[in-house]
């Protein structure tokens, strides 16, 4: 009988000790937010490369992946709790605190087994393994949707950790599969395009754009979806374009939108990112009147002129990194790593050159 008296006290210590902070008024948070962590990112990025403390490849990079962080963290922002009435809170706080012991006991004594032998720590370790790895965890849901092929949801739940653990392309299966079997809706499309840019390496493949256009068409004020597009747009060269996207973002967003400095920051560097144009603003401007054939045979065109040029002079680290890039915009990711394996031969003797090529290679998403 002691025991259980021993066992009272302590539930009801636990439970005053979880509802004590419903019987105090409601202060309101302060402190800062991920949001504004990625924010300040940016601002030292842009004084960084201002001062010439990194390079504009990386900066470049840096931009994107602080980007992306920073429009996930605005996906998850939640709205400040509001206040309620006091005495209504300490009303539950008395009633759960009767109520919780009560609901134990009558869930206990017919389903407990308070008779029951010792069962030794060694044997419970192995029996339930209650730390298991993340790893574990993502392997037995993937075993549940191999057998429950069409569970939406469950494919819905992987998507993002998969992308998380850095496997994109099995992250790219999964949103799919999310969309086939979850529903079809904007942020699935947005989440896609995403998971699709960071298997390319940062670049907004046309298959990426296609469903960053899917989930703008489903939902115009996606914001996710219509910052890549005008970040595809800025890759492409076609300053003009992600301009007017991403000031029609701003003219649309709240004062207080937590993305207004990242779009801010994109629109004061547009036209002006190193390495991202692969055309020049007379031929981008005189491609604007053609068919999207006759313009992809253009690029084509272009791209390829500039892997003969390399040819002849293989010591333009740049021009070998405009190559690479733009032969994975272009979606042709061999001839890609056959540029890189070219590039690497062409400057090999020359290891300032060599590590310049290697950390942009980096920043383009390989292996450098």
């Amino acid at each position: 009988m002691t025991l259980w008296f021993v066992f009272a006290l302590m539930t009801s210590a636990a439970v005053f000790a979880v509802l004590w902070p419903l019987g105090r008024g409601q202060r309101p948070q302060r402190g800062g937010t991920e949001a504004a962590v990625y924010k300040d990112q940016l601002a030292e990025i842009e004084r960084d490369a201002a001062a010439g403390l990194i390079g504009p490849p990386e900066a470049e990079a840096a931009r994107v992946e602080i980007s992306r962080r920073l429009l996930a963290a605005d996906d998850a922002e939640r709205e400040l709790p509001v206040s309620s009435n006091v005495r209504l809170r300490r009303a539950v706080a008395v009633i759960a605190l009767a109520g919780v012991p009560v609901l134990a006991l009558a869930f206990y004594l017919p389903l407990g087994s308070p008779k029951l032998p010792d069962f030794p720590l060694a044997e419970r370790a192995r029996a339930v393994d209650a730390t298991q790895p993340l790893d574990n965890l993502v392997a037995q849901v993937e075993a549940h949707l191999e057998k429950n092929p069409t569970d939406g949801r469950g494919w819905t739940v992987l998507a993002p950790v998969l992308a998380k653990l850095g496997r994109f392309d099995d992250s790219v299966r999964a949103y799919r599969n999310a969309i086939t079997y979850g529903g079809d809706n904007a942020a699935r499309h947005a989440d896609l395009g995403e998971a699709l840019m960071a298997a390319a390496g940062g670049v907004v493949t046309a298959e990426a754009k296609a469903e960053f256009e899917r989930a703008v068409a489903l939902n115009a004020d996606e914001v996710k979806a219509s910052f890549f597009l005008g970040l595809s747009a800025e890759q492409d060269g076609r300053a003009a374009e992600a301009t007017s996207i991403w000031r029609a973002m701003l003219a649309k967003a709240p004062p207080d939108a937590p993305w207004r400095p990242l779009v801010q920051a994109a629109l004061a560097r547009v036209g002006s990112a190193p390495g991202a144009p692969v055309l020049s603003d007379d031929t981008i401007t005189a491609a604007k009147d053609m068919t999207e054939t006759d313009r992809s045979a253009m690029i084509r065109g272009m791209v390829e002129r500039l892997a003969g040029r390399l040819k002849q002079n293989g010591g333009d680290v740049e021009g070998w990194l405009r190559l690479v890039r733009a032969y994975m915009v272009m979606g042709d990711r061999d001839k890609a790593k056959s540029a890189l394996d070219e590039a690497r031969q062409a400057v090999a003797t020359d290891a300032e050159r060599l590590r310049a090529l290697n950390e942009g290679l980096k920043n383009l998403g390989l292996d450098g």
